[in-house]
């Protein structure tokens, strides 16, 4: 599959098959977050690789709306500096997850992010320092309908280019 392949067809999963995912496509998902580009190459990022099933279900309960981390094979908990000390710092996390969902997808695996709100319930469960915090996770497993891999994105799904982009400057014509 390619990159454009992978950005069209690309959707968020959220109904996982019980099927784990090997050791090898956790490296190969884990390995695309750290090859990410960040702001002037710092790589303020640290990833938790979560298997545990209890886990899982703790940590969805730290979320709004995401049984599909309680559900999935693997989560990665996405950990940074404290976001407020720069804005690139979630830009730069956003990145690292935007690559290891491509990877993942590219492997038959599909993922869903999930927003951390309830932060140090968190930190409590996953045991990170407190230099780090966290606001995102993704879970990964694959679907329990593999024919959402192949699937045409559905009309209407996306704002059509016109409405989205403006050249030079900002045009509403």
């Amino acid at each position: 599959m390619n990159v454009s392949e992978a950005i069209r067809l690309k959707r968020a999963v959220r109904v996982f098959s019980p099927q784990p995912i090997s050791d090898e496509n956790v490296v190969h998902i884990l390995n695309a977050g750290r090859r990410a580009q960040s702001a002037k190459n710092r790589q303020q990022w640290e990833f938790i690789a979560i298997r545990d099933q209890t886990v899982l279900s703790s940590l969805a309960k730290c979320a709004t709306n995401a049984p599909h981390l309680a559900r999935a094979a693997l989560g990665i908990a996405i950990l940074t500096p404290d976001p407020a000390q720069r804005w690139s710092i979630m830009f730069d996390a956003g990145q690292a997850a935007a690559y290891m969902q491509l990877a993942a997808w590219e492997k038959g695996i599909g993922s869903c992010l999930a927003t951390i709100y309830e932060t140090e319930e968190a930190r409590e469960l996953l045991g990170f320092p407190s230099e780090l915090h966290i606001r995102a996770a993704i879970s990964f497993g694959y679907p329990e309908d593999p024919n959402v891999l192949k699937a045409l994105p559905r009309s209407g799904g996306r704002k059509p280019l016109e409405q989205t982009i403006h050249y030079d400057r900002w045009s509403q014509e």
